[in-house]
């Protein structure tokens, strides 16, 4: 069974072992690739004002650097808050400002959050996979996780917004539970089923 090297439009090495931690789960044959292997992560300026948008933009910007065969994959993803309009959104990984700092992000939302009461504390998380193939075809996959956000956050597990993005259904949040809890809940884990089902039957 061939094995397909699929190269991630991301600097973040979170995201290229979730996603491979979720191939192995469903025996794939997908080698996930982090991006700086082939030097770097080019500048993509994400301003399309949507997530597909902006997947689009970082999978179009690796796609001259991929090896014979391989495919590019990008994701982009964030937290929508009720209160907020839908914001932070596509802004999520710049929502304290252009250092992308996930700390400060957090902070900012436990600030703008702090008055809000807890039955107006609706969010949900959005991931979009967009897969480039080496014959140039083009494949989106989107998934969306709902919750509620906490006042304060909780625990060290996951990254980002995850401390304090409490998911419909449990009463801790991502910093809390399990990694295996997040992998079968996560807005990425909803996106990656649609792909695996997409991918499965074409690597036999």
């Amino acid at each position: 069974m061939k094995v397909q090297q699929v190269y991630l439009a991301s600097g973040n090495p979170h995201k290229v072992r979730e996603l491979q931690a979720l191939a192995d789960a469903d025996a794939l044959p997908i080698d996930f690739r982090t991006i700086h292997e082939l030097g770097g992560m080019p500048e993509v300026v994400e301003d399309t004002g949507t997530f597909e948008g902006n997947a689009r933009k970082k999978a179009r910007a690796i796609e001259s650097l991929l090896p014979s065969g391989a495919w590019a994959m990008a994701d982009d993803s964030g937290l929508c808050v009720d209160a907020l309009e839908g914001g932070p959104g596509v802004e999520s990984a710049y929502f304290a400002g252009p250092a992308g700092d996930d700390g400060a992000n957090l902070q900012k939302l436990v600030h703008v959050m702090k008055s809000t009461s807890s039955s107006a504390r609706g969010a949900h998380y959005v991931c979009v996979l967009l897969l480039l193939d080496s014959d140039g075809g083009e494949f989106v996959f989107e998934g969306l996780c709902h919750g509620t956000l906490a006042f304060e956050p909780q625990g060290k597990e996951g990254f980002g917004y995850d401390p304090l993005f409490v998911p419909n259904g449990y009463a801790d949040s991502f910093g809390l539970l399990a990694p295996e809890i997040k992998q079968a809940l996560s807005h990425r884990a909803q996106a990656w089923r649609k792909f695996s089902g997409w991918f499965a039957p074409r690597s036999v």
